[in-house]
């Protein structure tokens, strides 16, 4: 029987704790502290920080009620030790160090990024031998080519500046919208011309493709947003909100999944998992879905409850580097507020 495996996620504003064995998902419970940041417009490092406290034991019992396990019954701890807020990242490792050396149970300090991929094979099972990952949230715009989700991944790109969900939270405040703004603007881009206004793609010039072919940009973008409605209000015009987030939106989605489809292509990869909570965008998985069918790439998005961080994605991370033998983590270890992609397990 596969070693059961608890996952503790706890890098910016969710409590997540998961049980997986091997690739089964048996339990996942997640709490947010998210509408206790909205007031404040932003992320609020020391209020998610005390969030995690006060959560993270409720939470633990709930997965494991959730499960029909005690804490007994685990066999390993994997915890997400970066990237991620330092305050938030310590509350989960110090709380797995403390499970580990309590339960005499092998520690695993793991990457948080690319747990967003390796949630996947809980949902749509075991992975190919190549696959391309597209991690995009409101911190990351990743892309990374994955040989194996627990020894062997490369990142090809990232984001130069904004990410994906950055730039959108932060166009929905020029259009007046609550905080978070990517859901809202996901929204109201639903009801608008995605062809409407040409805004542009970043790093997609035939100049960007030699350095930064399959990396990302998105501050320009939101800076050409925020100008023409600015542009639009000093011309005494109602600013079309529909138009400008469904143009926005088709202008995102269109250059993550035309660098990602190039990469494919460049790299032999007929795969591809796109995780991650901006990967819940209603754009970006219709874009993907229908390029990548043409281009015959098969692609794999998880329920959209799997899309934003969660415990789930943690546990799936630690089982895969569990099954395949990889030393613990020595209980000495730190937190990375920004680890390197291509490192798995610390």
């Amino acid at each position: 029987m596969d070693p059961l495996v608890l996952g503790l996620e706890s890098t910016c504003d969710e409590t997540g704790i998961a049980l997986v064995r091997g690739t089964t998902l048996l339990a996942d419970v997640v709490a947010s502290s998210m509408d206790e940041h909205a007031r404040f417009g932003g992320i609020i490092p020391e209020v998610a920080s005390r969030a995690h406290l006060d959560a993270l034991l409720p939470t633990l019992q709930a997965a494991l009620d959730q499960a029909g396990v005690t804490l007994t019954d685990v066999d390993a701890i994997a915890v997400a030790a970066g990237p991620g807020l330092v305050g938030s990242l310590t509350v989960g490792v110090a709380a797995a160090k403390a499970l580990s050396l309590g339960l005499g149970k092998p520690l695993y300090g793991v990457n948080h990024v690319i747990g967003h991929a390796a949630v996947d094979e809980l949902v749509h099972g075991e992975f190919p031998e190549r696959l391309m990952a597209l991690v995009v949230s409101g911190g990351h715009s990743s892309l990374l080519l994955v040989k194996d989700i627990a020894t062997d991944v490369t990142e090809l790109g990232h984001t130069l500046d904004d990410a994906a969900g950055e730039a959108f939270d932060k166009v929905g405040r020029l259009l007046g919208l609550p905080y978070p703004g990517g859901p809202h603007v996901d929204r109201l881009a639903r009801e608008g011309d995605p062809t409407a206004i040409p805004f542009p793609r970043g790093l997609s010039k035939p100049k960007d493709q030699a350095k930064h072919a399959y990396d990302f940009s998105f501050s320009g973008l939101k800076t050409a947003v925020a100008r023409w409605v600015e542009n639009c209000e000093a011309q005494g015009r109602e600013v079309p909100a529909a138009d400008v987030a469904a143009s926005f939106a088709a202008a995102v989605a269109d250059v993550l999944v035309t660098k990602t489809i190039a990469a494919c292509r460049e790299h032999d990869v007929d795969t591809l998992v796109i995780g991650g909570g901006f990967s819940a965008n209603s754009q970006l998985r219709d874009e993907a879905t229908r390029r990548c069918a043409e281009a015959g790439i098969t692609v794999r998005i998880p329920p959209i409850k799997y899309c934003t961080d969660n415990g789930a994605m943690i546990a799936a991370l630690g089982s895969a580097v569990v099954r395949r033998g990889m030393p613990p983590s020595d209980l000495g270890i730190g937190v990375d507020s920004s680890m390197p992609l291509e490192t798995v397990l610390v």
